[in-house]
C-alpha cells in the first residue's frame, strides 16, 4: 500500500502528539514541517530528521503538491485560514480542536471541504480514549437508561499555560475554548450528540495569570514569554439543555482557589449513573440494594494510544475514502455552543440556539 504523505503545520506542543504517532503509523510518511517560528521550526526538523521545512503555509503547498493530507496544530486564530488554504490546495485535513476561534469560521471551514470534495476531521481526541470505549460500553447495554443530566468539569489550581493561550486575539478565549471544548464534546458524544437549544453561562477575570506566584505552573506553551498578554477569562461555568431535554452543567479553569485539579465526567441516567475521575464507577441498584460497580483505570481506562487511535482513524479516512464529514458537522456546533456560552456570559442572559 502507497503511504500517503502528510504535512504537520505549526510545531508547537501539541504537535508532537501528532507528528509521533503519524511516525508510528505504517502508512504514513512525515513529508514536511510548516511554522512562522523559524527557531522553533528549525529544532522540530533536528528532533524528527525532517528537512522539507516551510515558514509559510502557501509556500509549501506550491513547492510539495505531492502532499496527501496535513495536520493543523497552530495557535486557534490560524486554525480556519491554514486549513482552509491546505483543503483548497485539494489536501485532507486534520485540524486541532477547538475548530476556530467562533462558528462562523468553523462553518466556513466545513463548506470549504465539502466545496472542494475533502476530508475534514477535527481533533477531539478523548472520543478515541479507552475510558470513552468502555463508557460506550455501558452506555450501549443500557446500564444508564435514559441520560438526561450531565456534569463536567475540568479545573486547574494555577494553569495559564501563557503565551498565545492568554491572548484574546490569537486563543478566541481562555479555558472554556481550550479546555471546556474537550469536556463538552466527550458528555455530548457520549449522550449522543444531541442538538443544543440553549445556553446559560458565566465567566469571571478575577485570578489572571498569577504571575505573582513563586510556585511554578505546570503548563508551559513554548511561547511563553515574560511580557505575556493575558487578557482570558480564568473561569468559565455554563448550563446547556439540548433537544431531548436532557442538560449539561461545565465548569473550567485555568486559575481557581481550589484545593487540587480536578477533571471529572458525570452522567446521570434512569437506570444508573457515572462517573470518571479518574477510575469508572457505575451507580444503580440491584435486587432491591443501592450497587456501585469500580473500573481501574490501570486496566481498561487506561490513556494508552490516545493520540495513536485519532491518527489513526484519520489515516484510515484517508486511504480508504471514508465518510468523517459528521466530526467537522459536530466542530461547527460545538462551536455554537461556545459562542453561546460567551455571549450569555457579557448579556447576563440565556442565549437561544
Amino acid at each position: 500500500m502507497k503511504k500517503i504523505k502528510v504535512a504537520v503545520v505549526g510545531t508547537g506542543g501539541i504537535s508532537n502528539q501528532h507528528i509521533n504517532a503519524y511516525l508510528k503509523n505504517d502508512n504514513v510518511e512525515l513529508y514536511a514541517l510548516c511554522d512562522i517560528n523559524e527557531e522553533v521550526l528549525r529544532r522540530a526538523g533536528e528532533k524528527y530528521k525532517i528537512d522539507r521545512l516551510f515558514t509559510d503555509e502557501a509556500e509549501m503547498l506550491k513547492s510539495l503538491p505531492e502532499i496527501d493530507a496535513v495536520s493543523v496544530c497552530t495557535w486557534n486564530s490560524a486554525h480556519a485560514p491554514c486549513t482552509i488554504m491546505a483543503l483548497r490546495a485539494g489536501k485532507d485535513v486534520l485540524c486541532e480542536k477547538p475548530m476556530a476561534l467562533n462558528a462562523k469560521e468553523a462553518q466556513e471551514m466545513l463548506d470549504t471541504a465539502k466545496a472542494c470534495g475533502r476530508k475534514l476531521m477535527i481533533g477531539f481526541v478523548r472520543r478515541f480514549g479507552n475510558d470513552t470505549a468502555v463508557m460506550q460500553d455501558f452506555i450501549n447495554e443500557g446500564a444508564l437508561g435514559e441520560i438526561y443530566y450531565a456534569k463536567a468539569t475540568y479545573l486547574r489550581r494555577n494553569g495559564n499555560p501563557g503565551g498565545w493561550f492568554g491572548d484574546k486575539k490569537r486563543s478566541g478565549g481562555g479555558p472554556l475554548i481550550d479546555l471546556g471544548v474537550h469536556v463538552i464534546d466527550l458528555t455530548r458524544y457520549l449522550m449522543g450528540n444531541p442538538k443544543p437549544v440553549s445556553v446559560y453561562g458565566a465567566t469571571f477575570k478575577k485570578l489572571g495569570n498569577r504571575s505573582g506566584l513563586k510556585d511554578s505552573v505546570g503548563y508551559a506553551s513554548v511561547s511563553k514569554t515574560e511580557n505575556d498578554i493575558c487578557d482570558v477569562e480564568d473561569f468559565a461555568t455554563a448550563l446547556v439543555r439540548y433537544d431531548n431535554g436532557a442538560v449539561l452543567s461545565v465548569e473550567t479553569s485555568f486559575c481557581l482557589n481550589l484545593k487540587h485539579n480536578e477533571g471529572k465526567i458525570e452522567l446521570f441516567g434512569t437506570r444508573g449513573g457515572m462517573c470518571l475521575d479518574p477510575e469508572l464507577e457505575i451507580y444503580t441498584d440491584s435486587c432491591g440494594y443501592l450497587t456501585n460497580v469500580s473500573l481501574d483505570r490501570s486496566t481498561a481506562l487506561s490513556f494508552d494510544g490516545l493520540f495513536e487511535k485519532e491518527i489513526g482513524y484519520f489515516v484510515d479516512a484517508v486511504i480508504n475514502d471514508k465518510d468523517i464529514s459528521s466530526i467537522a458537522e459536530d466542530g461547527v456546533t460545538l462551536m455554537k455552543i461556545l459562542d453561546a456560552i460567551y455571549k450569555s456570559a457579557e448579556t447576563k442572559q440565556e442565549v437561544r440556539l
